[in-house]
């Protein structure tokens, strides 16, 4: 496992993915940098197609993210289906498959198995509350993966404890994989800040984001990092209802948590073939 960087002048970037971006749905990216223990966020981004995203993250410029989507898949799922367990051999295998045939693939395993146990998860589903990455609706994070790996790859990017990336002299990207619903739930619980339908764009949603950039900005998550913003940002991230340009801010700390620690904070052993989630 290699060191993080322990430096808070690297540019970290938090990305809220989408593996079929559009006009409507993009891409958001948030940039920020860390001052001692506070995270000054400094930009947000839009990206309507995944080629955008790739060109962003593959130019030459050191960072550290968050991203969420996953990075692996569960070791029960690939060893049932006869797949690679080399990471970067599976990777090759799965992002070359058409959605369609994932989906029945998937499917098919899921039908054999008993109520309550359809899906096989990986280590890191269960402390971190996430969706199993083989689940291709609702949300469809098996597509995520097979669109949002080949851009981490793409790009060079290292990938603490699954793949070793290219590094450029000190031109280092390291991606980790995030969850912001690991962080909003630390700090609301079951609220729910969000909603893509606009029937469910409430008001209590909106109090529910308020007081999730609040509790941000006021450093009461474990992380122990304090949210930075100007006004005209804060009042922007409350107002996406969608909640797509918060998620990128919540993907933002995970990295800036990371880029502190040894080892990125990721456990001294992980499975490499399922990955983790950092802060989980």
């Amino acid at each position: 496992m290699h060191s993080s960087a322990q430096s808070t002048g690297l540019p970290l970037i938090g990305v809220d993915f989408s593996s079929s971006p559009s006009k409507r749905k993009p891409i958001t990216l948030a940039q920020g940098q860390l001052r001692g223990q506070a995270l000054l966020l400094q930009g947000l981004r839009l990206f309507d197609t995944l080629a955008g995203l790739g060109d962003e993250l593959a130019r030459p410029e050191p960072w550290v993210g968050g991203f969420d989507f996953p990075f692996g898949l569960p070791r029960e799922l690939v060893l049932a289906l006869g797949w690679p367990t080399d990471w970067l051999a599976l990777m090759q295998h799965y992002c070359a498959l058409p959605r369609a045939q994932i989906r029945a693939q998937f499917a098919a395993f899921c039908a054999a198995r008993p109520v309550g146990g359809k899906f096989a998860h990986r280590a890191c589903d269960l402390p971190a509350g996430s969706s199993p990455s083989m689940k291709w609706v609702n949300p469809p994070v098996a597509y995520m993966l097979h669109a949002g790996v080949p851009l981490l790859l793409r790009a060079g990017a290292l990938l603490p404890g699954l793949h070793a990336g290219l590094h450029f002299g000190d031109r280092r990207r390291v991606a980790l994989e995030a969850y912001p619903g690991l962080l909003a739930r630390e700090l609301l619980g079951r609220r729910s800040y969000k909603s893509d339908e606009r029937a469910k764009q409430t008001d209590e949603r909106l109090i529910a984001r308020k007081d999730l950039l609040e509790a941000l900005e006021q450093g009461r998550s474990r992380l122990g990092l304090r949210l930075k913003l100007s006004h005209a940002r804060r009042d922007e991230l409350v107002a996406d209802a969608s909640g797509d340009k918060l998620d990128a801010v919540l993907c933002l700390l995970q990295a800036a948590w990371g880029a502190q620690r040894e080892g990125w904070g990721l456990p001294a052993r992980i499975d490499p073939l399922e990955g983790w989630i950092v802060s989980a």
